[in-house]
């Protein structure tokens, strides 16, 4: 049985940084690329960032290249997302997902993503 379990989120000022991780199980974890979505008011569950079953390749959406950075520890079976410089706007919910298919293909899709976690809260204040 597969499990996705997020966890890290919380409530922070403006220009905090956050460590969200991500603990996935049931299957081979290190031959799956591993990706980080949110879901922010007024807005459709975004890809923010995608990582190989390796490590070596990751790839990130605009809004938060410089501040967010995704890794992985295959041997703790655990995926990465931290946060630095975090804004008002990033307050959500932030998911951790099992891409079904490649790295390489489509990764900012949810459609390409078999597998998610419940989710964690970020709050940001102002």
């Amino acid at each position: 049985q597969v499990q996705v379990l997020e966890s890290g989120g919380g409530r922070l000022e403006a220009g905090g940084s956050l460590r969200l991780s991500c603990r996935a199980s049931g299957f081979p974890f290190e031959d799956k690329a591993m990706g980080w979505f949110r879901r922010v008011t007024g807005k459709d569950r975004e890809m923010i960032a995608c990582i190989d079953s390796s490590g070596s390749t990751t790839i990130a959406a605009d809004f938060v290249k410089g501040r967010f950075t995704i890794s992985r520890d295959n041997a703790e079976n655990t995926v990465y997302l931290q946060m630095n410089g975090l804004k008002p706007e990033d307050t959500g919910t932030y998911y951790c997902a099992v891409k079904a298919r490649p790295f390489g293909i489509n990764p900012f899709s949810t459609d390409e993503y078999n597998y998610w976690g419940q989710g964690t809260q970020v709050t940001v204040s102002s």
